[in-house]
């Protein structure tokens, strides 16, 4: 019996316009109206459901590639990088803007500019599709953040994007000499998201899932991409959407529809529905 369903957003419990519609709403009370968990596991900084237009929908949230652990009534536990990697990274690439992800706000390395240059190797296309939403969350950044004050927070997640194939290979290399204190579990190819090297959604899922008396095989997990791959090889119940990537595909036991036809949100649903009529045989 699944006793708590934890979903990736984009690419797969969000819509194809990576929103939130009516259909995910009714699907997800309707699941923790029968009694079981809903947890958004996503790579973005999240604290909460209605951070994100689930409105005062109940459901509980590893955030920051599971740096985050949240229930409905707050912050219940967070993984930190190590002082450390900050000391070697940022002082090594200087030209890199890093988004240095505290819970009291985002702190940028470089410049509003060097941050929008990082973008320059996406697709035409989504660089026009992202290009408000982008545009809206720089305004909550604070740029030029020298590395004493980042040092003097407690930061749980390290973003970038590096447009340049070369400085990609540096930092690629620098991440893989120093793996004792960093993973990068990126939902894209064309970003780096660094966190200590014990966290990940499937360790933070499965703290959550102790903390509310879940066992393992009473949870079930939806990915499409690079940061789900941990999550979905560590759960039995794991599913993929068939937009994801083709290792989110490999690391899931089944893969389901896309994400544009609410395939999450109805998988949710009907397996609650099976198990509200096995019970009542």
């Amino acid at each position: 019996m699944i006793k708590l369903f934890a979903s990736d957003l984009d690419g797969t419990l969000l819509n194809a316009f990576h929103k939130v519609d009516r259909t995910i709403v009714s699907a997800i009370r309707e699941v923790t109206d029968a009694g079981a968990h809903v947890v958004l596991a996503t790579g973005r900084t999240l604290l909460s459901g209605s951070d994100l237009g689930f409105g005062d929908l109940p459901v509980e949230v590893c955030g920051a590639n599971g740096a985050i652990v949240a229930d409905r009534t707050g912050v219940l536990k967070t993984f930190p990088v190590r002082p450390e990697l900050l000391e070697l990274l940022i002082p090594a690439f200087p030209g890199i803007c890093f988004d240095c992800i505290a819970l009291e706000g985002t702190f940028a390395t470089g410049t509003a500019e060097m941050r929008t240059a990082g973008f320059a190797s996406d697709p035409w296309w989504r660089q026009i599709a992202m290009r408000g939403m982008r545009q809206v969350f720089q305004q909550s950044i604070s740029f030029e953040t020298p590395l004493s004050d980042l040092l003097d927070r407690e930061v749980l997640k390290v973003n970038c994007r590096v447009a340049d194939a070369g400085l990609a290979a540096e930092l690629k290399a620098f991440l893989t000499e120093h793996a004792d204190l960093v993973v990068n579990a990126p939902f894209s190819p064309v970003m780096f998201e660094m966190t200590d090297p014990a966290v990940n959604k499937g360790a933070s899922i499965a703290w959550l899932a102790r903390h509310l008396g879940v066992r393992e095989d009473e949870v079930a997990v939806y990915g499409d991409g690079g940061n789900d791959i941990a999550m979905l090889e560590r759960f039995e119940h794991s599913y993929a959407t068939s937009n994801g990537s083709a290792a989110s595909k490999r690391a899931a036991r089944h893969t389901i529809g896309r994400c544009a036809f609410h395939a999450v949100p109805r998988h949710m649903v009907a397996t609650v529905r099976k198990q509200r009529r096995r019970n009542s045989l």
